[in-house]
């Protein structure tokens, strides 16, 4: 996954972005601005400047982590150097940004999902997003808004623009490739008839649910509140049910950035 990841990853780069002038982030972004003004391949500048970054994950995340990631950016490095003869599939700014970003985003997601990392700002993406609700993707955000301003400044206004939609697009993906269809939602039911709408939730998904005992402001009649957490997956076929039964239902869903404990209670358990 790793090295698939890496590769694809390589691939949205020199195929998509370089040539028309659209700049990733982090590492990569600096090392893309830099070959343009410095003799030095982009493949070698990413894995001088990703040094510092690889020390701190040493130190801070462990050597599995570290191995995972020496891997990535030296099949990353060695697929730049290959793929950049490879003539641009595109020069449409706006087709390059789409395509560009969303096959980054995949590379960049399966990287993260085999538990490595391609880029030193990924791994304060890490970090950070172990200690807050933060994304890996949003956190890398946040930083490459500095690296697009500045490219902006350097190569026009159209590439920092471009470069900032792409991205948009790449953390988007990022995110979903990483946690995949498994990423929890939160669903709140609030109705009448609690029991009958936790058996079926139960019977058709192998989900528990946590009642919560709750009065109506106008009816001052007794509600249950159910609470459960199934995966974005799931949310249509839930969403069916709780339409097709009898019961005066009321639904509210939100993401779960986080999910500590196991909330899938199958039939027998």
């Amino acid at each position: 996954m790793v090295i698939a990841g890496a590769a694809i990853a390589a691939l949205a780069v020199e195929v998509f972005l370089v040539d028309n002038s659209i700049f990733d982030g982090g590492v990569v972004g600096v090392s893309m601005i830099l070959s343009h003004f410095i003799p030095v391949k982009l493949g070698v500048l990413t894995v001088i400047i990703n040094i510092p970054f690889l020390v701190i994950a040493l130190k801070a995340i462990g050597k599995d982590f570290l191995i995972k990631a020496i891997i990535a950016m030296v099949i990353f490095s060695l697929c730049t150097y290959l793929f950049e003869s490879i003539h641009p599939i595109t020069e449409d700014m706006l087709l390059a940004t789409v395509f560009g970003g969303v096959i980054l985003g995949i590379g960049v997601g399966l990287v993260l999902r085999g538990g490595g990392c391609l880029d030193g700002t990924e791994i304060v993406g890490i970090l950070i997003s172990k200690r807050t609700s933060l994304s890996v993707g949003r956190v890398v955000l946040l930083i490459n808004l500095v690296i697009y301003t500045v490219a902006g400044i350097v190569f026009g206004i159209n590439s920092g623009l471009y470069s900032i939609i792409m991205y948009f697009l790449t953390s988007k993906v990022i995110d979903l490739v990483e946690t995949g269809l498994e990423k929890g939602k939160a669903v709140m039911i609030v109705t009448d008839n609690g029991r009958k709408v936790a058996d079926e939730i139960y019977t058709n998904f192998g989900r528990t649910v946590t009642f919560i005992k709750g009065e109506g402001l106008i009816s001052k009649t007794g509600k249950d509140i159910l609470y459960c957490v199934v995966t974005r997956a799931e949310i249509y076929s839930l969403r069916k049910l709780i339409s097709s039964l009898d019961v005066n239902a009321f639904t509210t869903v939100s993401d779960v950035s986080e999910i500590i404990g196991d909330h899938i209670k199958k039939t027998g358990n």
